[in-house]
């Protein structure tokens, strides 16, 4: 069978029609690339596309929201842990607050109450002139009103030595009384059996008067110099000193027999 010869003009015109073929063919190509593209980019990028009027109805972005993912487990106990600690912090500094209130509150009133005592004492620490004592109408100690005690540091000195005595009188009564602690008044008497050895109201002294009352206490102290006194008043120099021995000292309220302290007993060595 013979065949019919293609003129060029044929073979010009098919060559046309499939190149227009194959252009169209990689226009649609490109055509579909380019609306699959920028889904892809999002992709790429971590962002989802806008759902708006998507076919699933998923929820829309507010304005402004920013993206990113819901916190982790481990996110959520690290925030529930910093929420914690402030809470106990803050707890903690307020009771810090409260308690320092409330030293400082208990610290004022001890104070009022040492400055009230100091007042008292005060008080009682002055001499009371006779006539405030005569107008006042209040009554002098007695041994129902007050304890004598005497002590010394040492019970044992020698010959032409000193002796330190520490004289106590603490109010134990129910009524303020007036009270002369001078040494005419509040004796320190020596003896050695029945004989009276030493005694500090020899010599004359001023009347000491002070007011006592609850919670007060007089303490004073007197050196003996190991010597004997006589009827009248001398000086320490003069006078003789006592030789080797037992002496008995007690501390006694003039004019109250009852008021009188415990023996101390001292050697003369």
């Amino acid at each position: 069978m013979a065949t019919t010869p293609h003129s060029p003009n044929t073979r010009s015109s098919a060559s046309r029609r499939g190149a227009a073929a194959a252009s169209g063919r990689r226009a649609d190509a490109r055509e579909r690339v380019g609306r699959r593209a920028p889904f892809a980019a999002q992709g790429s990028r971590g962002i989802r596309p806008s759902n708006s009027g998507a076919p699933n109805g998923g929820p829309r972005k507010r304005p402004g929201q920013r993206p990113g993912k819901k916190p982790s487990i481990r996110q959520r106990r690290i925030y529930l842990r910093r929420r914690i600690i402030a809470a106990a912090t803050a707890a903690l500094a307020l009771v810090l607050v409260v308690f320092c209130v409330y030293s400082l509150g208990r610290g004022v009133y001890a104070v009022v109450n040492v400055i009230r005592h100091d007042d008292v004492t005060a008080l009682v620490r002055r001499s009371i002139p006779n006539s405030v004592r005569e107008s006042s109408g209040v009554q002098n100690c007695t041994a129902r009103d007050v304890q004598l005690e005497l002590s010394t540091q040492s019970q044992t000195v020698p010959v032409a030595g000193s002796l330190e005595f520490t004289m106590t009188v603490a109010y134990d009564g129910t009524n303020s009384c007036l009270i002369d602690v001078s040494d005419t008044s509040r004796v320190l008497t020596i003896t050695s059996g029945s004989d009276t050895i030493w005694k500090s109201d020899v010599c004359p002294a001023k009347p000491h008067m002070l007011l006592m009352s609850k919670g007060d206490k007089r303490v004073d102290t007197l050196i003996w110099n190991t010597d004997s006194t006589g009827s009248a008043c001398a000086a320490d120099a003069s006078l003789p000193k006592v030789r080797p021995g037992t002496y008995v000292a007690s501390l006694s309220l003039k004019g109250d027999a009852d008021a009188v302290s415990k023996p101390v007993t001292v050697t003369v060595k």
